[in-house]
């Protein structure tokens, strides 16, 4: 605990302003996010408008000091060069796929989709062993390292004396 008045004052205003930047953090957070699924979405005129409102959260944020500048600028960049590929992409029918690639693979979709990603998962999984090699290898090795602890030579238990 603060032994000072003043440490302790300080205490109660860095919580203040832990809580305060939690949830501008957390504000800005949500608004990439909600920028990111409206850009990936066909209708563009919202990606613009959350897009827009994505900066400017950012900027304020770096300006009160929550954010870092650079940090902020980075975001930023992504956030508009993911905007500029899907802008120049051509919509067709591997529209989804397409614009899912130009927005950085999986990243900014939302857990709502796990058809997709375990249909995904299970075509990119490599053919492993069939399940029955895996459990007589697995009895193979354990019988071997129960073998040499068994047959280990048991230690002296008498010590023998140090010659001079």
């Amino acid at each position: 605990m603060a032994n000072s008045r003043s440490a302790r004052k300080r205490i109660r205003s860095s919580e203040r302003k832990h809580l305060r930047n939690r949830a501008v953090k957390s504000a800005v957070r949500t608004k990439v996010i909600k920028a990111r699924h409206a850009l990936l979405e066909e209708g563009g005129a919202t990606g613009d408008a959350e897009l827009h409102a994505a900066i400017r959260a950012l900027d304020r944020a770096a300006e009160k000091g929550v954010l870092h500048r650079n940090n902020a600028r980075r975001r930023k960049s992504r956030l508009t060069s993911m905007a500029a590929r899907l802008a120049n992409l051509a919509g067709g029918a591997e529209g989804a796929a397409v614009r899912s690639a130009a927005a950085g693979g999986a990243k900014g979709r939302s857990a709502k989709q796990p058809a997709r990603a375990a249909a995904a998962k299970s075509a990119a999984k490599p053919a492993g062993k069939a399940p029955a090699a895996k459990a007589t290898a697995a009895k193979a090795t354990a019988a071997k390292a129960a073998a040499p602890k068994a047959a280990a030579p048991a230690k002296p238990a008498v010590k023998t004396p140090k010659s001079k």
